[in-house]
């Protein structure tokens, strides 16, 4: 099979060629390795090599594993998900030659579904950073513009993606970690709901406000994606009833005549949109108002500002929790080089976190996402900006330490509202900027309502294609 045969088609395409004989799986992960071998020493997405593994997964003879994506190359975000007896780095060098004990259920259904796994792909440490630039690792490119970031911190699995190593990629997403680098990319990149994909074995990540999925290049594979992994768990803090129907079969049915709010304005006090970002809202208002839908402008309930301050001691907390609890582990304490400057001091934040405080920003986070919800007694789902401004420079927000708070929210203002929420959220690559970077439109639903959400993706995906707009790598 050659590159551009493969690049052709998505993952629910590739394994329709696998089931009709048209193409073997062996076939598929040599045109993936190879693709990976032309193009990673550019962006640097794959960060660890799985393909003696992938091959050993390969039937020797017959039919090919069963599954809905049965042969399907697959690559896993280096965070959120164990492959039993790999490491799971997490972008850090604690976790750098620490083995997995077993997979996580993640995994194991990703191979129930025939997905062949053969890499792990680029994360900040601990996916702290909504930009993949971790000292470790390295530096993660965008296809588009090598000088830009992917984002983060699934900035790997989405520059994997893009550059056409494998049509789909795991991915998790904490304050917009799916969102922002499909965002960046040019991807279609869901958000479930909490409590709609387990994170079994372990028990949540940032106080629930985390959640594993994908990034896809077609809204089908998200779909499908989502099926195979929405599976609740013996023992999972959260559960959401299953839904009525299969994701795949919502993809492509009519969404009906939906009411949609809207925002052209970011989320975070005190930050802006680009102007570009801004029009391009405005622009799919009046797109989602010509497919027949009402749309008007709406504000988001809620005190953002205490969220984010609430989040922000959850996640050193739980950065905090992740690190002693390795230490424990190995019987050692943490040595200086171990991690990153910067986490070094989200590290003694969150050691000084006191019980009451953690519980009290649990709380604050839990009021908001119920404020939030109100805005879906005017709505049926709401529409923003997925980021403040297209794929900024790699090391923008680093580079002057008494403006990377300040410019992170400039960057990303309006994804980390619905991690906190607990509501599902698709962006989708609806718009580019004048420079031809991608722009991601961001929609949100109700709690446990992906289905509408992939009906509109849907309709989207035929009003105004994206999958044939390709990175010039």
């Amino acid at each position: 099979m050659r590159f551009d045969e493969y690049r052709a088609h998505d993952a629910v395409g590739l394994a329709a060629l696998v089931a009709g004989g048209e193409a073997t799986a062996g076939e598929l992960l040599d045109v993936a390795v190879a693709r990976m071998a032309e193009v990673n020493p550019k962006i640097n997405a794959v960060t660890r090599d799985m393909t003696d593994i992938a091959r050993a997964q390969l039937p020797l003879s017959g039919p090919p594993a069963s599954g809905p994506l049965a042969g399907v190359p697959y690559l896993l975000k280096d965070l959120g998900s164990h492959w039993g007896g790999v490491p799971t780095t997490f972008g850090s060098r604690l976790f750098a030659d620490v083995p997995a004990a077993a997979d996580s259920s993640m995994t194991r259904l990703y191979r129930m579904a025939g997905l062949n796994i053969f890499g792990k792909t680029n994360t900040p440490e601990f996916g702290i950073w909504p930009v993949t630039e971790p000292h470790l690792l390295g530096a993660c490119r965008n296809p588009w513009d090598l000088s830009r970031t992917p984002g983060g911190s699934s900035g790997g699995a989405a520059a994997a993606v893009s550059a056409g190593i494998v049509p789909a990629a795991h991915a998790t997403d904490g304050g917009g970690s799916i969102r922002i680098p499909a965002a960046c990319c040019g991807l279609f990149g869901m958000k479930p709901s909490r409590g709609r994909v387990s994170f079994a074995p372990a028990g949540e990540g940032w106080a629930g406000a985390s959640i594993p999925h994908a990034v896809t290049r077609s809204v089908r594979d998200s779909a499908v994606l989502l099926d195979a992994t929405c599976a609740p768990q013996p023992g999972d803090p959260y559960f959401l009833a299953p839904p009525e129907r299969p994701y795949a079969q919502e993809v492509g049915r009519d969404p009906g005549k939906l009411r949609i709010g809207f925002t052209d304005k970011a989320l975070t006090v005190g930050a802006a949109l680009d102007p570009e970002v801004a029009e391009a809202v405005r622009d799919v208002a009046r797109l989602c108002e010509g497919l027949g839908h009402r749309v008007e402008p709406v504000e988001l309930p809620g005190d953002h500002a205490a969220m984010q301050a609430a989040a922000r001691t959850i996640l050193w907390a739980s950065v905090a929790a992740s690190i002693d609890a390795e230490c424990e582990r190995r019987g050692r304490p943490l040595a200086e080089d171990e991690i990153e400057p910067a986490t070094h001091g989200i590290y003694r934040r969150g050691k000084a976190t006191t019980g009451p405080e953690y519980v009290r920003a649990v709380q604050v986070v839990h009021a908001y996402g119920r404020a939030a919800a109100q805005v879906f007694e005017r709505c049926d789902v709401f529409l923003l900006a997925t980021l403040g401004r297209p794929a900024i420079p790699l090391g923008h927000l680093f580079e002057d330490p008494k403006r990377t708070v300040e410019r992170l929210f400039g960057y990303m203002p309006n994804t980390q509202a619905f991690n906190n929420s607990g509501q599902p959220a698709m962006t989708v690559p609806l718009a580019w900027s004048s420079d031809g970077l991608p722009i991601g439109i961001q929609f949100v639903a109700p709690t446990g309502d992906e289905s509408t959400l992939f009906r509109l993706a849907g309709q989207l995906e035929a009003a105004r294609p994206w999958f044939d707009r390709v990175p010039p790598l």
